[in-house]
């Protein structure tokens, strides 16, 4: 079963009172969100922290929310006024987007409204998607009513996942972005000759430093998310999900290597 199939089956499971089909729909969603974190971190194996924040990240920055442009964009030929349009960012994915309305995980105040703006980013068909998953009846609710055991621990292993999915972007950021623009800031104070990959991360300009490439106050957005999924469980989370604390995330990213 694919993971759209599953969260088809959670919804129709949901429907027809069918604990059994929801459950089995909930352990897919589990692996699915398990794999993707699994394809995450290749990141460190691929890509060169300071090469993605002094290169790729810059061209990843959009003209919204970006100090660096603050009137936007002129478009040649298209408009005579400046446009704004946000950089690539995780927050434009639809999966985090379907996972967030089926758990229904609540992101409230400005990060909320962030979110829902980057679904304007999305292919048609993947926004509408979303909209039909959030005004379905409500799983949460749904796993309260039945108080099966089974069924609510299959709908916490999902909770559990993401928040381990966001841990882990978490430890990214602070290995490609926190680290690299701490380096930079360092560099500059000290007026230190820069070698040629320190040099590099230089290359970024400053005002991207606590911002992701959506324009979102990174670190502070991250946090925020992480920890409204991890508020949607149902039963209390065990020592091995709770979050790191941000010394060892931190500790931990700067420990690792490219092969």
């Amino acid at each position: 079963m694919s993971f759209l199939q599953a969260i088809i089956d959670v919804i129709n499971g949901v429907h027809y009172n069918d604990i059994e089909r929801v459950t089995k729909a909930l352990d897919v969603v589990c692996q699915s969100i398990d794999s993707m974190k699994q394809a995450l971190k290749r990141m460190h194996e691929y890509v060169d922290p300071s090469i993605f924040y002094g290169v790729i990240r810059i061209f990843l920055s959009g003209w919204k929310d970006n100090p660096s442009m603050a009137e936007g964009l002129v478009y040649e030929g298209v408009d005579d006024q400046p446009m704004e349009f946000s950089g690539g960012s995780a927050a434009q994915s639809s999966i985090l987007h379907c996972l967030d309305e089926l758990l229904g995980i609540q992101h409230e105040g400005n990060n909320g409204a962030f979110l829902k703006r980057m679904r304007d980013y999305m292919p048609p068909s993947h926004k509408q998607f979303i909209q039909e998953i959030s005004i379905c009846p409500s799983l949460r609710d749904f796993v309260l009513q039945q108080a099966d055991e089974r069924l609510t621990h299959a709908f916490d292993k999902c909770v559990a996942g993401l928040v381990e999915f966001r841990n882990c972007h978490i430890n990214i950021v602070t290995r490609f972005i926190t680290i690299p623009a701490s380096r930079a800031k360092q560099l500059r104070a000290n007026k230190q000759n820069l070698m040629e990959e320190l040099d590099t991360i230089s290359r970024a300009p400053t005002a991207l430093e606590e911002r992701g490439t959506g324009g979102s106050g990174i670190m502070t957005f991250l946090k925020t998310v992480r920890n409204e999924t991890k508020d949607s469980s149902i039963s209390v989370f065990t020592n091995g999900n709770q979050e790191p604390p941000m010394e060892e995330i931190e500790k931990s990213a700067s420990e690792l290597t490219i092969e």
